[in-house]
C-alpha cells in the first residue's frame, strides 16, 4: 500500500506526516489537533507549548474514552435487543409448526 505524506500545520509548527490513510483525513486529523491546542491555549495563562500539547491530548483522549464507553453501549443494547427477537422469531415458527 501506498504512503502518504502531508506537510501539516500544527500551533505553528509544520510536521511531515506519513500515513496509510488518503490526504483528505490526515488534514483533518492534525486539523482537529491543531484546533484543540488553539482551543486550551485561549484559557490558560501561562502559555508553555507543552501544558498546551499535554492538555489537548488528555481533552482528545477524554473524548475517545467516551465514545468507546457510547459504543459498549449502544453494541450491548443491540446485542439484548437483537437476542430478543430471535426469541420472538423461534417461537413464531414453533407455533407455525404446531
Amino acid at each position: 500500500m501506498h504512503r502518504n505524506v502531508v506537510k501539516v500545520n500544527i500551533f505553528g509548527t509544520e510536521y511531515p506526516i506519513k500515513g496509510d490513510s488518503d490526504v483528505d483525513y490526515i488534514q483533518d486529523v492534525a486539523s482537529y489537533v491543531n484546533n484543540k491546542m488553539i482551543e486550551i491555549e485561549k484559557n490558560l495563562t501561562v502559555k508553555s507549548l507543552l501544558k498546551v500539547a499535554i492538555l489537548a491530548a488528555l481533552n482528545i483522549a477524554d473524548e475517545l474514552y467516551k465514545e468507546r464507553g457510547e459504543k459498549i453501549k449502544l453494541l450491548s443494547t443491540l446485542e439484548e435487543k437483537s437476542h430478543g427477537l430471535n426469541e420472538k422469531i423461534s417461537r413464531i415458527i414453533l407455533d407455525l409448526e404446531e
